[in-house]
């Protein structure tokens, strides 16, 4: 394995992320929606009103009633406004901060071979004479590195905004919560892994960029599945249920890699691209 011809490759792929205005936007637009206007729309909610009912919703409160030792030992101490406030952004929020890095890695991932055929530059890169792993890593990190550093900066944003809108209400800085640590730092990068590498096989096999990029929108279903089991009480993503779950996207996303690396052809692609 040659890693310097990785590198190459990898870098290569994000120079020309930076000059695609549509991927670039959406890195920018979507966290900045999810992150900071969301949370500070509702945030002025409550210190406008100082009262718990303008966020009052079904979805609270049944978590309030299905709510573990764990999770209640976090927002111990709290009044109402600050336990919801902390039940919606601190928990109900979460899954929806795993929808980036699976968002951003598919767009990225997309371009990988699908975006090289429409650009007609895929033979000139099959022709080089890095092996057929390596140059499927390669590609992969191109997608899996800008995906997770994207998520890691949104989640201080969603820090800073969660904190300074917080402060009236809180009187201290409360976010975040243990339970969001392994969820960013392992959880996150492990469904980016699974992103790309289910992706960029499928950028693979595809004729365009956006029959990649919708293919494999549906592994978005398995982060909404986690909004809704959370929403409605069924499994809440505590510190260990974030390890747990974490591992288990992990080994998903290398069973794919080995599967992915396995079965690439750079023949393959070849013929397919002079039909």
């Amino acid at each position: 394995m040659n890693w310097r011809k990785i590198r190459i490759i990898a870098w290569k792929d994000i120079l020309e992320v930076r000059q695609n205005k549509s991927v670039l936007i959406s890195m920018v637009i979507v966290p900045l929606i999810i992150m900071m206007v969301l949370p500070a729309v509702m945030l002025v909610i409550a210190n406008t009103t100082g009262s718990a009912d303008a966020l009052n919703d079904p979805d609270i409160q049944m978590m309030f009633e299905r709510i573990p030792p764990s999770i209640s030992n976090m927002l111990a101490g709290m009044n109402e406004v600050q336990l919801s406030i902390a039940m919606m952004l601190g928990f109900l929020f979460a899954p929806m901060f795993l929808i980036m890095p699976l968002m951003f890695s598919a767009s990225i991932a997309a371009e990988s071979f699908a975006g090289e055929r429409e650009r007609k530059t895929l033979e000139a890169l099959l022709y080089t004479s890095a092996t057929d792993a390596e140059l499927f890593i390669g590609k992969a990190l191109a997608a899996f590195i800008p995906s997770v550093l994207v998520s890691w900066i949104s989640f201080l944003i969603y820090i800073i905004v969660l904190n300074a809108g917080g402060y009236p209400l809180f009187g201290y800085l409360w976010f975040p919560l243990p339970s969001w640590y392994p969820l960013v730092f392992w959880v996150s990068p492990a469904f980016a892994a699974l992103g790309v590498g289910a992706t960029v096989l499928i950028s693979a096999k595809v004729q365009t960029f956006m029959g990649a990029y919708q293919a494999s929108g549906a592994l978005v279903i398995i982060v909404l599945g986690l909004f809704v089991g959370q929403a409605s009480g069924l499994i809440y993503l505590s510190v260990w249920v974030g390890l747990v779950l974490g591992f288990v996207v992990w080994l998903a996303a290398g069973v794919l890699f080995f599967l992915a690396i396995q079965q690439f052809n750079r023949k393959a692609l070849l013929y397919q691209s002079a039909h």
